[in-house]
This record gives C-alpha cells, sequence and structure tokens, in this order.
C-alpha cells in the first residue's frame, strides 16, 4: 500500500515535520527521516557513497512513498548514473518514463552563468524549477554543489549564492539533498555550506588496518532531538543499510519458555529443561573439543520445532559443516530444503567490526529467524582489539534480546591469557556458558563438560563427560574415586572392575543363599520327622484311651445284664415259692 506526504511528514515531538528517506535505518537515527521542505547536506570525501546515498533517497521515495524526484547532477552524466546503480537495482529508465524521477545532467561553465561580471545562479534557478514542476517533485538531489562555485574565491559571493540556491529549495517546497566534498579542515571545500543547511550529515570511509569500514553521522539537525554517535553503514547489492547500534536501553522483554539444547543430557542439567527463550548462550572450549557440534545440534534441535535458524559461520564453508555434521547423525541439508536453516558463511578479514554487525543485522532482519548460530566469535579478534569485540557483541545481543532472538556463541580458547581476552572477556555478557575442556589421563584425550552458568535457572555444577558418537551427542557421568576423575577407558574399565566385583559378591551372596537354603530344608525336613514321631506316639496314645474306654463301657454293660438276669432269676423264683407255698 503506498504511503502519502501526510503519512512521510509527521512532526516530531519539536514540531519539526520530517520526511522518511526509505534507508534502512536511517530514519531510526534521525528519528523520523529528513527535515520535510528544507535542505539537507551530505558531506564527505571521494568514495564515502554520497552520490548513492542521495539516489537512494529519490529511488525509494518514488517507489515507496508516491514522492516524485529530481536528481540533477553535476559530475555525473545520466547514462553513466544509471549504469553505474543498475547493479543494485535501480531501474531508473522505468522510473523516468512513469515520471517517478526525473534525471538531469548540467555542465557548469562559468562563462554562461556571469551577468554582467557577477555570478549569478538565476539560469540553473529556471531549470531547477522546470525539472520540479514536470513531475510534481517532493524531492530534490544536487550533486556535487563544489561544481556550482569552481573557481571562485569571493566568500561573500559563494554564501549569498548559498543562501538563495536554500532560499529557492524552500520556497518549491521540496526536501532537498546537496551533497558536497570534504575539506581540509571544514565539512565541505566552501567551509559555509554546513552553517546554511538545516541538516549535515557526514559520510566517512576510512581504512583501520587494511580494512574498510564506512560510517555515517549527523553533525546537525536544527529543530530536532537525533543520534550524534557514529553508525557503520555498508553498501551492498541492496543498497545502503545504517544500523543504529547505540540504543543499549535495558529495558527489553523476557520469556520464561524453554528452547531444548538439542542434546537431551544436557537439557536434564539445565534447570528449565533448556535454555530461555532469548537468551545468549556461549559455548566455549579448545579447538576439537565439539563446539561446532553442540551448535549444530542446537540449531537441527530449533529447526526440528520449525523455529528458523541463521547460521554465520567464521571458519568453515555451509558445505564442509553439512558434510561433517553427517558423521554425528545430522542432517542439515534437509532443514536447508525445507527453508528454515540458512547460512551466512564469511571470512572475518572482508569487513571491519562494525560492517560484520551491521551485515548480520541485515541479515537476520531479511530471514527473521528465531535462533541464531555465530560460530567461532574469537576469529574476529583477527581484525579488532578484544574490547572492540565485546563492544561490538553487547550491541548484537542488545539487538537479539530486543527481537527476542535466541543466540548461541561459539568461542576457541588456547591459552591463558586468550582465556581472558575470550571467555572471560564474553562470558560476562551471555546468560549461560558452557565449557568444554579436554581431560588428559592414562594416555588419552577425553572432553569435560561444564555449565559454568545458567542465569534465572538452578542448574547442575557437576562435569559431565562429553562424547561424540555416531548418533548425536551425549552426556554421561564421570567416575570419582579417590585418584581423582576417569574418563574415557580409564573410566569403563572402572566400571567394568566394580561390575565384576559386583558380580562376585552377588555370586558369593548366591552360594550363602543356597547353603541356608539347604540347611532350612534340612531343619524343616527333622521337624517334619519329629512332628511324625509325635503324631504316631499321639495317635498311640489316643488308642489306648479308647480301648480302656470301650473295655470300661463293655464291662458296664455286661455287668448291666447280669444284674438284669439276676433280678429276673430273683422275681422267677419268688413267684415260685409263692405258687408252693398254695
Amino acid at each position: 500500500m503506498a504511503k502519502t506526504k501526510k503519512q512521510l511528514a509527521t512532526p516530531s515531538p519539536g514540531g519539526i515535520a520530517k520526511t522518511k528517506t526509505g534507508i534502512s535505518g536511517l530514519d531510526e537515527i534521525t528519528l523520523g527521516g529528513l527535515p520535510s521542505g528544507r535542505p539537507t547536506l551530505i558531506c564527505g570525501e571521494a568514495g564515502s557513497g554520497k552520490t548513492l546515498f542521495s539516489l537512494e533517497f529519490i529511488v525509494k521515495g518514488a517507489t515507496q512513498y508516491e514522492e516524485p524526484g529530481v536528481f540533477m547532477a553535476f559530475e555525473e552524466k545520466a547514462d553513466e548514473l544509471k549504469l553505474n546503480v543498475a547493479s543494485l537495482g535501480f531501474d531508473l529508465d522505468k522510473l523516468e518514463k512513469e515520471k517517478k524521477i526525473r534525471i538531469d545532467y548540467v555542465h557548469i561553465d562559468r562563462s554562461e552563468i556571469e551577468e554582467t561580471g557577477e555570478y549569478d545562479l538565476e539560469g540553473l534557478f529556471i531549470r531547477l524549477g522546470y525539472a520540479i514542476d514536470s513531475i510534481g517533485a517532493k524531492r530534490v538531489v544536487l550533486d556535487t554543489i563544489e561544481n556550482l562555485f569552481s573557481g571562485l574565491s569571493n566568500e561573500a559571493i559563494i554564501r549569498a549564492e548559498i543562501r538563495r540556491l536554500f532560499q529557492f529549495l524552500k520556497s518549491k517546497g521540496v526536501t532537498a539533498i546537496i551533497t558536497g566534498e570534504a575539506g581540509e579542515k571544514t565539512l565541505t571545500r566552501q567551509g559555509l555550506e554546513e552553517y546554511v543547511s538545516d541538516c549535515v550529515i557526514v559520510l566517512d570511509h576510512r581504512i583501520i588496518n587494511q580494512i574498510s569500514t564506512r560510517r555515517l553521522r549527523v553533525v546537525k539537525y536544527r529543530g530536532s532531538v537525533h543520534g550524534t554517535n557514529e553508525y557503520p553503514f555498508l553498501i551492498d547489492d541492496e543498497g545502503i543499510s545504517v544500523l543504529p547500534v547505540t540504543s543499549l536501553e535495558l529495558n527489553k522483554e523476557v520469556s520464561s519458555q524453554s528452547l531444548s539444547s538439542g542434546i537431551p543430557a544436557l537439557d536434564k542439567m539445565l534447570g528449565n529443561k533448556g535454555f530461555y527463550k532469548g537468551s545468549s548462550i556461549l559455548v566455549s572450549g579448545t579447538a576439537g573439543t565439539g563446539k561446532t557440534s553442540v551448535a549444530a545440534s542446537f540449531a537441527d534441535a530449533a529447526c526440528d520445532r520449525k523455529d528458523k535458524c541463521l547460521y554465520f559461520a567464521f571458519e568453515e564453508s555451509p558445505k564442509q559443516i553439512i558434510r561433517n555434521m553427517r558423521s554425528i547423525g545430522l542432517d542439515l541439508q534437509k532443514h536447508i530444503d525445507s527453508g528454515y536453516l540458512d547460512f551466512y558463511a564469511s571470512r572475518p578479514t572482508i569487513y571491519g567490526l562494525e560492517m560484520h554487525l551491521v551485515a548480520i543485522h541485515k541479515a537476520i532482519r531479511k530471514f527473521k529467524p528465531s535462533v541464531v548460530v555465530l560460530d567461532p566469535i574469537t576469529n574476529l579478534i583477527t581484525i579488532g582489539s578484544v574490547s572492540e569485540v565485546k563492544t561490538m557483541l553487547v550491541r548484537l545481543i542488545d539487538f537479539l534480546q530486543a527481537e527476542q532472538i535466541t543466540v548461541m556463541f561459539t568461542a576457541l580458547t588456547l591459552n591463558n591469557i586468550v582465556n581472558e581476552q575470550t571467555d572471560e572477556g564474553v562470558s560476562s555478557l551471555v546468560d549461560a556458558w558452557l565449557l568444554i575442556r579436554d581431560i588428559e589421563n592414562n594416555g588419552e584425550r577425553n572432553r569435560g563438560l561444564y555449565i559454568m552458568k545458567s542465569r534465572g535457572m538452578k542448574h547442575s555444577n557437576q562435569i559431565r563427560e562429553f562424547i561424540i558418537t555416531d548418533n548425536g551427542l551425549n552426556l554421561v557421568d564421570v567416575f570419582l574415586t579417590e585418584d581423582g576423575v576417569l574418563t574415557g577407558s580409564a573410566r569403563e574399565a572402572r566400571m567394568l572392575l566394580e561390575q565384576t566385583g559386583e558380580m562376585i559378591h552377588a555370586q558369593a551372596v548366591s552360594r550363602k543363599d543356597r547353603e541356608l537354603i539347604r540347611k532350612r530344608k534340612v531343619l524343616e525336613s527333622k521337624i517334619d520327622s519329629l512332628r511324625s514321631e509325635y503324631e504316631s506316639a499321639e495317635e498311640e496314645l489316643n488308642k489306648v484311651y479308647v480301648e480302656e474306654a470301650l473295655k470300661r463301657q463293655i464291662m458296664g454293660d455286661t455287668l448291666s445284664k447280669i444284674t438284669d438276669l439276676r433280678r429276673a432269676d430273683v422275681s422267677e423264683l419268688k413267684k415260685v415259692v409263692k405258687k408252693n407255698k398254695k
């Protein structure tokens, strides 16, 4: 959706209306853009990017904000200018045909603009006014102002004509950029333009330790506050990108969400089962300890979660990293094919530190990742001092925290001096620090991983042996003995020895258990025999008791029968005696 002039010319807190430039980062530094309807001076040495800067201002106005523009060149012809910026994707011919821009080359000849012995720019005003009115221009660029006053030495005339030029531009109601070349002790050769201009921006292209760095500084801005520091900017195939790197307010939002490290055993060591989203993690160690493998596992886990990851490689090429990670069971190529993983690989010496920061910032803005990996940051020390690298990382971490992007750095440690410069210098900036160290014992080199710190969560303070296998990374418990920490084959041997001892002990216990079982069975057998004897004796005794009772019963019955018989005999006898008496 196209923006209108009213949307662009927004008043600042001081009441100054501003026009957005469309140049990445510049509008943030100027808090809204350039002063609307006023002239801005862009000055700098040859090759600092003045022409490209002003031309992008015109093109972005025409393509993004529906503001036609006039570019009046005094050095380069229109055809040369169009050819020079074609590599940036600026189709000036098309924009001219659509009457969105107008490019006018003016050859300055002093004899043509002098009248009656006095210097006069009236002819230029007429030509410029026609160009503005022909397309309804809202933006104007004059490149460069020195050509208008070449050969003049009268400062009063120069000042008067500059004022006339600026007043003419203001009368036309256009937002103008005038470029000027740097002087020896002044911002421009004449040293006057900076005093008349409402806004002055200086571009600088410097070489330090054979590495080029481009910087931008807003020297003055009438009626508005603005960033006053030097800001790095980058010129690439997409134009100019400026990074406002000094916004270091500690008021960023934080998250309690956890992200897996990609190593399950490491997640268990972290109290929150992973790293906080939006946090910064440092993985440091000597060469060959597996820092890149840890970083790749972290990236792989992010892509598995469908989070986009941007991997900045300063030491190995992407194809080399992809090949090497296959040896530990990580297939990074599938994440690249799915669009969740992208690599940005470059040698540190290709840019200065500030330019690297701008390039990283721009790549992140373009790819919009949730996770970022920088591997390794210690290579940046080759292009800057330790303090400069630390300052750069502070700015980078600040930017990533503002965007809630989780970042993992890897850092190489070589000796105590470098440790102090890298680990101890950078580790104070990050939220979590993993340290991987070599553990040499019994003619073997193994790895141990420590969690040195993890802000905001309880974590394990124990060392774990770090193992790289065909199926990924793993952490195992080290073996603590009276002689110290055992790792590798020494740990395996000690564990085997203890397992053997446990088996022997278990065998001995089992043998004693079997002997005890046998004794218990013998004892139980004896008890059963005694119980049988007791039951037999008890049964015999009961038998005697029964027989005696039976005898008594039989004897009683017999006695009773005999008694009854006797009574019967007596009765019969009495009957016979009685009968005989009769």
